[in-house]
């Protein structure tokens, strides 16, 4: 976001935050940056680990089964964005080069648009695309995919996102066209920032809450089948 608006280069940021986190490992980790990130990705995979849990109880499948349907995209997307528009919302405001001023709807509308692409490539997608890998490894096509999907929607959601900072950071009758000048002066650079932060997120973070959610069910499986 400060390289989108102007406030520094992401070449300077990342060492700013990098310097930051070494020096004072304290204050990054309780600042309110970290504090509204860290409950974002939080409550996304409570509210998704929730919603297998209950579908799975609902269904009499066995605990480890990981949905993949409508309600779960709708209901962890009301989850995200919720979340996600205060962050964006925080961030904006943190980050911006002119005086806090009320957020357009079309930049909620924009940040809302990208954070469903987003969830739809990190929850639902990596299921149907995960059989068509060319790996011999269920397991092994299954993390590619939650690798993959997240960070290939970044090349549609990246655009998005850029947009709808500009409306917020350049409230003048600015037309389309100049708006889609700095938006793709801006994409190489946010793409690979998203792409980075997306990663470890719904990458890693979706791998690990597979493995460790279903050794977790697998285990209750055994529980409950050597009690009957």
């Amino acid at each position: 976001m400060e390289n989108a608006s102007g406030a520094a280069r992401f070449g300077d940021s990342v060492r700013a935050s990098f310097r930051r986190l070494v020096r004072r490992p304290g204050a990054f980790f309780w600042s309110k940056p970290f504090g509204l990130v860290y409950l974002l990705y939080s409550t996304t995979y409570l509210t998704a680990n929730t919603l297998d849990t209950l579908s799975a109880t609902l269904h009499s499948s066995p605990p480890s089964t990981v949905t993949s349907g409508a309600p779960k995209f709708f209901l962890t997307s009301a989850a995200n964005m919720t979340l996600c528009l205060v962050k964006d919302r925080t961030f904006a405001r943190l980050f911006a080069t002119i005086p806090p001023t009320p957020i357009p709807l079309a930049t909620y509308t924009l940040f809302g648009l990208r954070d469903s692409l987003t969830i739809f490539a990190s929850f639902n997608l990596p299921p149907a695309v995960a059989p068509h890998l060319p790996l011999s490894s269920a397991s092994k096509r299954a993390d590619l995919a939650q690798f993959l999907c997240p960070a290939a929607v970044q090349v549609v959601s990246t655009p998005l996102h850029l947009w709808g900072l500009d409306l917020y950071n350049r409230k003048a009758c600015v037309g389309w066209k100049g708006r889609a000048v700095k938006v793709m002066g801006d994409w190489g650079v946010s793409f690979l920032a998203r792409v980075v932060r997306i990663l470890p997120a719904f990458g890693v973070g979706g791998v690990v809450n597979m493995r460790v959610r279903k050794g977790l069910m697998e285990g209750l499986e055994g529980g409950v089948g050597e009690e009957e």
